[in-house]
């Protein structure tokens, strides 16, 4: 291709091979240049292209210096958009992107444009379709990925099978990247990649991985001693200690990645780590349930003015909902349920699954029997659709208990089932 240009515009030019190679180079390796037999280092590709009175990207790239300015500003803007949170808008600028033939030949910024695209399908909550791209990206283009790279890919592809219900897809994405380096040469990318395959071994039911692999991180991001490790260590672990019963635990490492978070991190991941602490603080210290709603609206206001998905939104209504049953106000707890509902799409089946019985719970405490009925056989549809894990069964549980007490016998028995197959009994 680069030979080709270059034929191209020399007989654009009117000069002969000879004329373009005299005096530093011979006639016949530009014709080998040309004729794709050779390969032109960086240093004669400058010197042709200032012979040929053309940009070097040109070139290299086949795309005009005007060209490589308009791509770079409309990535500019399709990343202001994402980051700003207005994530129809920067979908829909990466899309326009994504549709410029000028980006088959600059692969790192291809790159970059289908990432972004991808991370903008995740904010809108299209699972399927980000899935999809991030898939498409860490198997292909894999020489012109940058170690980096790679590993954000992973995080987001492992967060986006977390987000949808499928757990061991997640394992397998996490694994696999972090298998490519030894565990000896940890880094930041690796303990936010790692913190995120221990959130989908937690939501798997696989607990005891999860705290022997909790430590595992915790003792990396200890020798690395740097902010972003730190976070991502002792946030992920925290869920895990809660989970597994050590409350005051699960506090302390949350607080401290939270202090750090407050003074080094970004807007977007410190509004979802506000929330995930207001969350355990509900648990773990029941009696401060209004405190933990203080903060969880907090957390509601900085996700709304980030670049946080809408996945984050609706768990953060989620957890406003479950605040205001603590508290005892059902009509608070609905609105937030019900706000939920609206926004969650039915490919995220675990959100959508989480957020529809939420909702029958709240109508049930209400006594508005057959809101609950239907709302209860709505998340039971997106429970079908998910793997056997330890969340599912616990979802299962709740609706077999809610329909006995409804008096649906049937559909009760039904429910338990589900809830004891998924842990293999």
């Amino acid at each position: 291709m680069v030979g080709q240009r270059i034929k191209t515009i020399r007989r654009q030019r009117g000069l002969s091979q000879a004329q373009l190679a005299h005096p530093e180079l011979s006639d016949s390796y530009v014709s080998l240049i040309e004729s794709g037999k050779r390969t032109p280092t960086p240093a004669v590709l400058e010197l042709l292209a200032q012979k040929l009175d053309c940009s070097l990207t040109y070139l290299v790239n086949g795309v005009t210096a005007e060209q490589m300015e308009e791509l770079d500003l409309g990535l500019r803007f399709a990343r202001m958009a994402l980051e700003n949170g207005e994530f129809l808008e920067a979908r829909r600028r990466y899309r326009e992107l994504m549709d410029d033939k000028s980006l088959v030949g600059l692969a790192s910024l291809r790159q970059d444009v289908q990432f972004g695209y991808a991370r903008s399908l995740e904010a809108c909550a299209e699972l399927d379709e980000a899935i999809e791209m991030l898939d498409s990206l860490l198997e292909s283009d894999t020489e012109a990925q940058t170690p980096s790279r790679r590993v954000a890919i992973a995080v987001a592809l492992c967060r986006c099978y977390r987000e949808r219900g499928d757990f061991q897809e997640g394992v397998d994405v996490g694994e696999r990247i972090l298998g490519e380096t030894a565990r000896q040469h940890w880094n930041d990318d690796l303990v936010e990649l790692g913190a995120t395959l221990l959130s989908v071994y937690f939501w798997r039911g696989d607990l005891l991985r999860a705290r022997q692999f909790a430590t595992e991180l915790l003792s990396a991001a200890e020798t690395l001693a740097s902010p972003r490790s730190t976070v991502a260590a002792c946030w992920n672990a925290a869920v895990t200690a809660e989970h597994l019963g050590f409350g005051e635990e699960a506090m302390s490492l949350i607080e401290r990645a939270l202090a750090v978070q407050s003074e080094t991190g970004g807007p977007r991941n410190l509004a979802r780590l506000r929330g995930a602490y207001a969350k355990l603080l509900l648990q773990v210290r029941p009696s401060e349930a209004e405190l933990a709603r203080d903060i969880t609206l907090r957390a509601m206001s900085e996700l709304k003015e980030s670049s946080a998905g809408l996945g984050d939104i609706i768990h953060c209504s989620l957890y406003l909902a479950r605040c205001e049953l603590a508290l005892g106000d059902l009509n608070a707890a609905l609105g937030y349920a019900q706000q939920a509902v609206d926004l969650v799409g039915e490919n995220n089946r675990s959100l959508h699954s989480e957020a529809h019985l939420m909702l029958g719970q709240i109508y049930f405490m209400q006594r508005r029997d057959q809101e609950c009925t239907t709302e209860l056989s709505v998340a039971g549809e997106s429970l079908k659709h998910l793997s056997a894990t330890r969340k599912v069964a616990e979802s299962w549980h709740h609706a077999a208990e809610t329909m006995s007490q409804l008096g649906d016998h049937d559909a009760s028995v039904d429910a338990y089932q589900r809830a004891l197959s998924c842990v293999g009994l």
